[in-house]
């Protein structure tokens, strides 16, 4: 019997079932396409209006994580979809060089010593380190897929960058919003550095509360008809021990009533409203209250510190609150700003009892030369053996740590350079109202940052960042910074960058005969601080999108995690409103964290951080992506190997459908125009079907609900096409012939599916489309080295079929009960294949209206030899099947069962068909 099975037009193509991502991604890159692509992209979209994301700068201290990998990948879909979709939308990446994270990573890494080494070598050698890491981050991104201006990124180290940030800086301090005080901070004491709020963690701790007695020893003449002075005490509570040798006063609510409580011999002062729990944690069960006052009453008197031999002042503050403690407060202005705010209120100095490395100094008398945690258990048992500490207790608490060193800080007060927020609070609360958040609650979040945090501690005790660059006058001592000197910085940094500073006296950067607008003097000396590295990147708007004729101000996006919102989003807002009065954005985006299977933050120290690489070399980079994409990003992301070998299902599954699609495609010529009213009615249903995906994709993108691109088009390719479309038209695109209108319509269509679900795909999947693309035909106007620099495709009203929409998707409702009935004709043996039955549907109601509307169409859906149709009794909605071997002959080209046929020379059985195709 001869064989046909070359006559058929059977499925052709040479792009690979095996992705093999990880060997086949790198070799796509080495060929340079992709930043001949970003180049291509850029001409293409001359002239169109912009779209600015302006990106984050990630620090160059260490290899990319998956959240830097995430962040980097969705930016990465907004700007290709942006390029698609009628705007020229160039992507500058950059990173943040300067600060602490840079000179911590290679002083571990390097094992240096930075106080044994000059400040530009130094400098010089964080440099070279920071370049290094922004080599090793940039190539990593690239893996990713990842399309940008890679060749000019933009470094806040760079001399241009930093002439820029300086005169940010100069404008600021020119507008009265940046001033030096002695304020309290948070110190690192490990990195000898004062910290921003953005740089704090907060961990829970164990701590020992402590109740200690200040003897009073000044009342004023009020209390000698009430108590004996010399055994009365103020009991304060405090949860570090430690800051008492900073203590100066105590603070009282004016407005909270005060108890004089008796417990033998003594008395004591505590809120009346704490003194049952202040006398049950000192163990006193029999006491009396003797009498009671405002907290106003007991204004400045004074009581004696438990072992230093000075007084503290009693005083009042509203923000004592009777929900913990005794109601009155220890005060150290060395270590609170509540307490610093309050003593200098009262006129009240005094002296910072702990040094930059956290030790106890001089004036904390017996135990200077002690660590400050060491410290606290050398105070408790001093308090027990005076028998000043009335009680204690054992508890944990919430207590802040250095983002970077992950070790306690402490507040303490040091001569800093602030930036006034409160000057211009209210505008940038008003300029976050001009922005779009999403989600919308970052709006509130903002907001409430903006307006509860204190002044912005700008100055840092490093040596690796941008020299605050203020000079002072050696003859008043007064800072000096000007439109004078910040030109001459400027340009001197511009010219050499910041190391100049520290390579050049003052005398040789001021111009010749410069004089002090103070006094007139005419000798300076230079500011040795540095700027905090979040007013670096705080600046990128002035110093990258402002300057570069390329971008613009304000950017049309900013996308960063949610933590930026007490970071770089803050500092950007901060720095735009005080220089140019409005925020730097128009739009907010964040995203949350990537956190392990099962939802657990991911640290090296636990054993459950997965590095990119692990899943670039296991899945392919566009693996991650998908898995980004799938993601709902706004909540915290969950990565493990679990989830991405599921993902790795999906994309076999949409790999697939585009080889059979291109299979299906050999001979076909795009050019050769198809009349839209010839298609067969399903194959309208299927330009229906992908006329509603491309409108639900675009609204997604738009968005930026990537999620929703995912499982649409992971629907659309599993259901409507694998499932039905492609299944049901196999034996026409197989048997008709090769030229046959009935198989040249199924190939347009499914042409044109391909083309498009390339083109939505392809600012997801960066590496498989191009490879799809490169095997697809073309039509002459599109033979485009990659579908980026195509037109993303819109939804189209003449292509979208509601009749037959609704009618087919009626129809395969149904279809699934006819499938059910072939299985179990399969299984009990009835039938082999699906062709060779026949089959007879009787339905009711709906369900006989939506197939009787396709009758003709039945066995070709169905994809048996024969269907017929029945009407049941009654209205309800109801499908049986009954199935039959089938009739006829099996045809020995297309094993359709017909009675209509020749036989041939070799006794075999062509139906009509197929002897025509032949």
């Amino acid at each position: 019997m001869a064989d046909y099975s070359k006559s058929l037009n059977l499925p052709k193509t040479d792009f690979s079932m095996r992705a093999s991502l990880p060997q086949r991604e790198p070799l796509m890159l080495s060929d340079g396409k992709k930043r001949e692509i970003y180049s291509a992209l850029r001409k293409k979209n001359v002239g169109k209006p912009r779209f600015i994301l302006h990106d984050g700068p990630p620090f160059s201290n260490g290899n990319i994580h998956m959240g830097t990998s995430m962040n980097k990948v969705l930016k990465d879909f907004i700007v290709k979809y942006k390029n698609m979709t009628g705007f020229d939308a160039p992507y500058v990446p950059g990173w943040d060089n300067h600060g602490m994270p840079i000179e911590s990573a290679i002083i571990k890494k390097n094992k240096l010593d930075r106080k044994q080494m000059s400040v530009p070598d130094f400098r010089e050698a964080c440099r070279k380190f920071a370049r290094d890491f922004v080599d090793i981050q940039r190539a990593q991104f690239i893996r990713l897929g990842v399309l940008g201006d890679w060749d000019r990124p933009y470094l806040t180290m760079d001399p241009a960058f930093e002439a820029e940030e300086v005169k940010v800086f100069g404008a600021m301090y020119k507008k009265g919003y940046i001033y030096k005080g002695l304020k309290p901070v948070y110190w690192c004491p490990t990195d000898e550095t004062a910290l921003a709020e953005a740089e704090i963690e907060y961990k829970d701790v164990p701590c020992r509360t402590i109740f200690v007695k200040f003897r009073l020893s000044d009342d004023l003449g009020k209390l000698k008809d009430v108590c004996d002075i010399k055994n009365t005490y103020v009991i304060i509570w405090t949860t570090t021990a430690w800051t008492l040798p900073g203590n100066l006063a105590i603070a009282l609510n004016p407005d909270e009533t005060y108890a004089v409580t008796k417990a033998g011999d003594s008395y004591y002062i505590t809120a009346q409203a704490l003194a049952e729990k202040t006398m049950k944690a000192g163990g006193v069960s029999e006491y009396t209250e003797v009498a009671s006052f405002k907290g106003k009453y007991f204004e400045f008197m004074k009581a004696r510190h438990p072992f230093l031999d000075r007084e503290s002042v009693l005083l009042n503050a509203d923000y004592v609150t009777n929900d913990s403690g005794t109601g009155c407060v220890h005060t150290a202005p060395a270590f609170g700003v509540d307490d610093y705010n309050t003593c200098r209120r009262y006129g009240i100095e005094g002296p910072v009892p702990v040094d930059d490395r956290g030790i106890q100094t001089a004036d904390a008398g017996k135990f200077a030369g002690m660590f400050y945690e060491k410290s606290s258990e050398a105070i408790i048992e001093d308090l027990k053996e005076s028998g000043a500490l009335f009680a204690y207790e054992d508890t944990v608490h919430s207590y802040p740590h250095c983002w970077r060193c992950k070790k306690p800080i402490i507040f303490r007060a040091t001569p800093q350079w602030f930036c006034s927020v409160d000057a211009f609070r209210k505008a940038a609360t008003a300029a976050c109202k001009s922005v779009d958040w999403i989600p919308a609650w970052g709006e509130e979040r903002i907001i409430q940052m903006v307006n509860e945090r204190s002044d912005w501690c700008i100055s840092r005790q490093r040596r690796w960042g941008l020299p605050i660059p203020v000079f002072y006058c050696e003859d008043c001592g007064k800072p000096v910074c000007d439109d004078t000197t910040t030109g001459c910085v400027s340009a001197l940094f511009g010219k050499e960058g910041s190391n100049a500073w520290y390579l050049h006296e003052a005398s040789e950067i001021l111009p010749k005969g410069y004089k002090c607008p103070h006094c007139g003097g005419t000798r300076f000396t230079k500011e040795n601080d540095t700027l905090d590295g979040w007013f670096d990147s705080g600046s990128t708007h002035a110093a990258v999108i402002m300057k570069d004729p390329e971008l613009g101000h304000p950017a049309d996006l900013y996308l960063e995690g949610a933590d930026q919102y007490r970071g770089w989003f803050q500092s950007s807002l901060l720095t735009s409103v005080a220089v140019f009065g409005k925020a730097p954005y128009k739009q907010v985006l964040t995203h949350g964290w990537t956190v392990d299977g099962e939802g657990k933050a991911m640290h090296k120290s636990l054993g459950n951080a997965i590095a990119p690489e692990e899943i670039i070399s296991k899945y392919g980079a566009d693996l991650l992506r998908m898995w980004v994409a799938s993601s709902d990003y706004k909540v915290d992301v969950r990565v493990s190997d679990a989830i991405f070998a599921q993902l790795s299902e999906t994309y076999r599954k949409i790999r697939n459908t585009a080889r059979i699609l291109l299979a299906n495609l050999s001979g076909f010529d795009p050019d050769a125009a198809f009349p839209t009213d010839a298609l067969e009615d399903i194959d309208k249903w299927l330009l229906g079907e992908l006329n509603a995906l491309v409108k639900t994709v675009n609204e997604a993108y738009q968005n930026y609900e990537f999620h929703v691109v995912y499982h649409e088009i992971n629907d659309f390719c599993t259901v409507q096409l694998s499932k039905l479309y492609i299944d049901i038209t196999k034996d026409r695109l197989y048997a008709e012939g090769e030229s046959s209108p009935r198989r040249r319509s199924a190939q347009a269509v499914m042409y044109r599916a391909l083309d498009t679900l390339i083109k939505l795909l392809a600012p997801i999947l960066a590496y498989t489309c191009e490879e799809i693309w490169d095997f697809m035909p073309h039509k002459s106007g599109e033979k485009t080295i990659s579908p980026l620099l195509c037109d993303m495709p819109q939804s189209d009203p003449a292509y979208a079929y509601p009749e037959e929409t609704a009618r087919y998707n009626a129809l395969f409702a149904c279809r699934d009960d006819v499938l059910k009935a072939l299985e179990t004709a399969r299984a009990d043996k009835i039938i082999g294949k699906s062709l060779d039955a026949d089959i007879v549907i009787t339905a009711t109601g709906d369900d006989y209206t939506a197939l009787a509307a396709c009758e003709d169409k039945l066995a070709e859906i169905m994809i048996v030899s024969r269907a017929k149709l029945v009407k049941g009794d009654g209205n309800e909605n109801a499908v049986s099947v009954v199935v039959t071997p089938a009739s006829g002959r099996k045809c020995d080209r297309c094993w359709m069962y017909t009675d209509d046929g020749v036989e041939t020379e070799d006794g075999g059985w062509l139906c009509s068909r197929c002897r025509d195709a032949l």
